[in-house]
């Protein structure tokens, strides 16, 4: 054992990035990745090296001996260790294409790591002309591609902004339960059932909702988290069985305060990462607000797309859209439902007021709400929350619950709100769409590292799949095979 003085020696590895040997000229280097291409000029031998930086051309010339040899044996995907000298590359054979295509790599040592099948697609192209089922099924291979590539490691970007942004101004980030209980919010549940509570079942939380609520209570007054959500929805052409989501939530403040936070990040966002975007702004340079009986109005639509010039992927019009109506009818439910979800805080004074409007008119209730919009896509929406727990309970059962059942669902949150709740409200926008919108992508697959298909599957793991009676049996869980599709 060391001494308690000694300090550890830590070795580093030789081996450096396509992109460093820009200053390696006339130095001898080692480089690893895979094998982009190769072409075959006579005896001489050259072949695109490819890490996560880029590629880097190298020569195998026949005097370079035993790595001669192995490189007329290397084949496309093949992941090898090269050393080499870099060279300026012979005159009127640069690549202006490449960062690094006015130097090459002269190899003096090959060393295969591993050898690769032929792939079951090319990743040369952008690949949307390639099968969704296929690509999914070997996404790790599809995710080599460049245009993914950059999607993946400019996501990892966007998100790291807002972590930095939100850490600046106070903000905690703070991880909330994956197992929690089953609410009605909105969207169906995924259950998972308990083992050693036999009948007794989780949910996969569809937001964090009542979590960033109870925090406030707690005194954080500034929270986030980079959270995955889960809603077991209908196959939709752009929604996914689980997404991701920034949540923020905030003590003390109102609709313009949260606004005018996503405001400033999103709009610094922009104007530091994608430079090149033309950002539509009103007079006063500010992402420009829309009611939502205007939004209807005048665009058919509570998400409208106001940009002036709908063929430009780069110009980006972020809007709010304000003032929803608190509650919809739902016709094959026969009851009014939460337009946001039931803790948005109704334009009311007080319960009474609430249930002398809701019997007069439920529709004409306004809602603290705001939705985030960009491109005609709806990127994310918040609300100033019920923090009066009448109020609350009295929205709960307009809805069409008992007040028992309100208990039974709520009542751990209406006991919290008992003990000193300041007034709160925040805003999820989804990072998937955002992204999406960024990287002019046609859909969130195409940003997301390991998607599900459009219909909710993921033909890469075989999920979801059947799994064993005993598993079944330990959750004392019996197949309907009555019910099976």
């Amino acid at each position: 054992m060391l001494p308690f003085s000694a300090e550890p020696v830590y070795t580093r590895s030789v081996r450096i990035l396509t992109s460093e040997i820009l200053e390696k000229k006339g130095e001898k280097v080692e480089l690893a990745g895979w094998i982009d291409s190769r072409r075959d000029h006579g005896k001489i031998i050259f072949f695109d090296l490819r890490d996560r930086e880029g590629l880097v051309q190298l020569v195998a010339a026949p005097d370079a001996g035993e790595a001669h040899k192995v490189a007329e044996t290397l084949r496309p995907e093949w992941v090898v260790s090269v050393k080499g000298e870099v060279k300026d590359r012979p005159k009127g054979t640069e690549n202006s294409n490449l960062v690094t295509g006015q130097l090459e790599i002269a190899v003096s040592e090959i060393t295969v790591l591993a050898k690769s099948e032929a792939l079951p697609f090319p990743i040369d192209g952008d690949g949307y002309e390639i099968d969704e089922e296929t690509r999914m099924k070997y996404r790790y291979i599809d995710l080599r591609r460049k245009r993914l590539t950059k999607n993946i490691r400019n996501r990892y970007k966007v998100i790291r902004f807002m972590r930095e942004f939100l850490g600046e101004r106070g903000f905690a980030e703070v991880e909330t339960p994956i197992l929690s209980k089953s609410t009605p919010e909105g969207a169906r549940d995924y259950l998972v059932p308990s083992r050693l509570y036999p009948g007794k079942f989780y949910a996969l939380p569809q937001s964090p909702q009542q979590y960033k609520q109870l925090l406030m209570i707690a005194g954080l007054e500034r929270y986030f988290q980079i959270t995955r959500c889960f809603r077991d929805e209908d196959t939709r052409g752009d929604r996914q069985p689980e997404f991701t989501q920034l949540d923020i939530e905030m003590s003390f403040v109102g609709e313009d305060d949260v606004m005018g936070l996503v405001e400033e990040m999103y709009l610094s966002l922009v104007k530091k990462l994608y430079p090149n975007k033309k950002l539509k702004l009103d007079g006063s340079g500010r992402i420009p607000r829309m009611s939502y009986d205007e939004a209807i109005k005048n665009y058919g639509s509570d998400k409208p797309d106001v940009r002036e010039n709908k063929d430009d992927p780069d110009e980006l019009a972020f809007l709010f859209v304000v003032d929803f109506p608190m509650f919809e009818w739902k016709e094959t439910e026969k009851r009014w439902d939460a337009v946001h979800h039931p803790f948005t805080q109704p334009r009311v004074n007080g319960v009474e007021d609430f249930k002398n409007k809701f019997q007069s008119d439920p529709s004409s209730i306004k809602a603290k709400q705001y939705d985030f919009v960009l491109n005609g896509y709806e990127i994310g929406g918040g609300s100033i929350r019920t923090h009066d727990p009448e109020l609350l309970s009295a929205v709960f059962e307009a809805m069409g619950n008992r007040p028992e059942d309100v208990q039974a669902k709520f009542g751990h949150l209406l006991q919290a709100f008992r003990y000193g709740v300041p007034p709160h409200g925040g805003v999820a926008p989804g990072v998937d769409r955002l992204v999406m919108l960024l990287e002019r992508e046609p859909n969130i697959r195409e940003v997301i590292a390991f998607p599900k298909t459009g219909d909710g599957r993921d033909p890469m793991m075989q999920a979801p799949s059947e799994v064993d009676k005993s598993q079944l049996d330990e959750l004392h869980l019996i197949i309907n095979k009555e019910k099976e599709r």
